[in-house]
């Protein structure tokens, strides 16, 4: 009973705090962030907080292979999160290590205290995620992107009242989210205020696993580490950059940022590191094998400043030596099997956020839930509703699209409810089924359902209710059988704010909200780009791509995703002579796009590179590297650049013949230029 008492206590103060808003709640000892979480559960993922948190657990060879695709940041995490644990271990609590969706990959606690731990719900495998265990240390820190702690009562749910959280990110070398590391204390004593010093040793321990992550994911990279004083230099303070073999920057941790006064990494992401340093190739090249070289002194090229640095050399020498340039194609694409792209494996990919969201489309395919797609115009919604309904039972019965945005007004509610004869002037003398008949059984999937009329989504959420359809001109309801997949790439929430989309068919449609990431913050793109290669290519032969095209299509940004994509690739392939794809086959905007921020970090790994294709000297690399640079500072006008490279027009078409610079991307100014 008194459980009972504090249970609906905690949940009227929590629907008090969230309708008074932010500020109201900071009076009250409520941070906007609990806050802001608190609404999230409220509204967003529509959870009670005096019901039961729902537990997801990952299991057996799936947990198995999951564990796996993180092995790497999990081995490291678990060394450090051993050490933190012996600092903590008097406190009775656990420490637990996340992936970037909440999932727990590991923890580390006391024998005897393993068991309250599982009862709390975290076992390895579970979901931990907001819009499972509400407001939590977890889940929170990961929707927030910043670190956290939850205390008691801060708990969305009353059933966590007893926990106290502070959990801090886990940040790959690009700044993206590689998980959270969580200290949790049941039924403590302990004050807020000593939340604390908790804080800073998780965050210190955080600065370690992020710290010996960026030596592992750049085992084979050069990394120059540097700081003003030199007792910083080989612990986690000190400025990292990882560079390839030409000296450009692949990546920076946040102390290099902080110590060099930049906002972003991608004001550096890309340039020579002679840019950046008073370094030039010698340095680099000094000294062989693996660990620290001498320190030596370097100046910041911007701010004239003085820094201590030293090298870190590959692990494993380069495959190739460096400078060296592949003249012919770099990847080599066989044909795809018929819907190779369209499995949900496929779709996951490398990327996590995708791995979620395949996870929980997975777990409600076959209930009764209905899924909202969100993500920008091309991200591939309708190719990801198919694969759902190809994983559910439902795989057998009919997929049946309906594009809310593509058809007139006055023909949508005979599409989608079909009708009798004579039920209009011109209807067809049988009559028409209509998508939610069609689709009985299987799914139905409303593409940019927040562009349906407002008058018919009232007849729409109707027939969701009553699971019946009249047709138009007809007068006994069907019985249909639906499962509703719908997208958009629109904020639905604002349109129900602004009157033109129903607060209730919002929320029957929103039974689960997965968004889909735009192709530039994924982190498999070279993956898809093969995999759409692979699925573009109806010759029935293996093609290939030059390295030089190759690398600028995984630099655009691609602002129309995955079907702007797929477009490029088609006509790229029509227009490539010899089954190779170069750079004058893509389109100009990305021919010449020079932003090296985006998603590449080097360069894509060579599936097959065919026989007799030589490679250039370090002295020929170098001058190649040279003229492509002049030809794109000068937009590709040859007479230009023959001028400022000292030669003749024909000598430059030569050393263009010669290294394979695609001529037809180069020109001679027009008359009057």
């Amino acid at each position: 009973m008194a459980h009972r008492t504090h249970a609906s206590s905690h949940a009227r103060h929590i629907a008090t705090i969230v309708g008074a808003g932010a500020h109201d709640g900071a009076r009250q000892g409520v941070t906007p962030l609990i806050v802001h979480s608190w609404e999230r559960c409220l509204k967003k993922y529509r959870l009670d907080p005096c019901g039961q948190p729902s537990l997801v657990v990952l299991e057996g060879t799936a947990l198995k292979d999951y564990r796996e695709r993180w092995h790497g940041i999990l081995e490291i995490a678990q060394g450090e999160a051993r050490r933190l644990y012996e600092q903590t271990a008097d406190s009775g609590a656990a420490i637990v290590f996340t992936d970037p969706g909440g999932v727990i990959l590991d923890y580390v606690c006391d024998p005897g205290l393993e068991g309250m731990l599982n009862r709390s719900g975290m076992l390895r495998g579970a979901l931990w995620g907001e819009e499972h265990q509400g407001t939590n240390g977890m889940g929170t820190c990961l929707c927030e992107d910043r670190p956290v702690t939850v205390y008691h009562d801060d708990h969305f749910f009353d059933a966590f009242a007893g926990l106290i959280c502070t959990s801090v990110p886990v940040h790959d070398p690009h700044g993206g989210l590689l998980g959270a590391l969580d200290i949790t204390s049941w039924n403590s004593g302990d004050s807020r205020r000593s939340q604390v010093h908790t804080m800073a040793l998780t965050r210190m321990t955080v600065g370690f696993i992020e710290h010996r992550y960026f030596q592992h994911h750049f085992r084979d990279a050069t990394i120059l580490r540097f700081h003003s004083r030199p007792e910083f230099l080989g612990i986690v303070n000190e400025g990292m950059m990882a560079l390839d073999e030409e000296g450009r920057v692949l990546a920076v941790n946040d102390s290099a940022l902080t110590q060099l006064c930049y906002a972003g990494r991608e004001q550096l992401i890309g340039r020579p590191v002679g840019e950046i340093f008073t370094i030039d190739q010698v340095d680099l090249a000094d000294g062989t094998g693996t660990g620290a070289h001498h320190i030596w002194p370097v100046f910041d090229v911007r701010h004239g400043r003085r820094y201590l640095a030293l090298l870190l050399k590959p692990e494993r020498p380069p495959s190739r030596p460096v400078g060296t340039v592949r003249r012919q194609a770099a990847v080599t694409v066989a044909p795809a099997k018929e819907h190779a792209c369209l499995d949900m494996k496929r779709l996951i990919g490398g990327d996590p956020r995708m791995a979620y969201n395949a996870r929980c489309a997975s777990r409600v395919a076959d209930k009764d839930v209905y899924i909202l797609l969100t993500g920008e115009t091309g991200t591939g919604k309708e190719v990801f509703a198919r694969a759902v309904h190809e994983a559910s039972a439902r795989a057998g019965r009919p997929f049946v699209a309906l594009n809310c945005a593509a058809i007139p007004e006055s023909l949508i509610e005979s599409e989608l409810f079909g009708y009798k004869h004579g039920a209009f002037t011109g209807a067809r003398r049988e009559g028409m089924r209509g998508c939610v008949l069609e689709s009985s059984g299987g799914t139905l999937f409303l593409d940019e359902i927040g562009d349906m009329p407002y008058a018919l989504q009232t007849r729409l959420l109707r027939v969701l209710e009553s699971r019946e359809v009249v047709p138009l001109g007809g007068q006994a309801p069907v019985s249909v059988d639906l499962h509703v997949i719908s997208a958009t790439h629109r904020d639905l929430k604002t349109l129900v704010e602004n009157g033109s989309f129903r607060e209730d068919l919002y929320f029957r449609l929103n039974g689960i909200s997965l968004h889909l990431p735009a192709l530039r913050e994924r982190r498999d793109l070279e993956q898809i780009l093969r995999c759409v290669l692979a699925a573009e290519n109806d010759t029935g032969e293996v093609i290939s791509v030059d390295h030089v095209a190759f690398n600028q299509l995984l630099r655009y940004p691609w602002p129309g995703n995955i079907r702007e994509l797929r477009n490029v690739v088609r006509t790229a392939l029509a227009l490539s002579d010899d089954g190779i794809i170069r750079l004058a086959d893509l389109p100009k905007e990305i021919a010449v796009y020079r932003d090296t921020a985006g998603p590449c970090s080097g360069p894509p790994v060579v599936a097959a590179e065919p026989a007799g294709q030589g490679e250039c000297s370090p002295l020929e690399a170098a001058e190649r590297e040279a003229l492509l640079r002049e030809l794109e500072r000068n937009r590709w006008n040859v007479t230009v650049s023959a001028e400022r490279l000292g030669m003749s027009r024909s000598t430059l078409y030569r050393k263009l013949k010669k290294y394979d610079i695609p001529v037809t991307q180069a020109h001679e100014p027009s008359p009057g230029d």
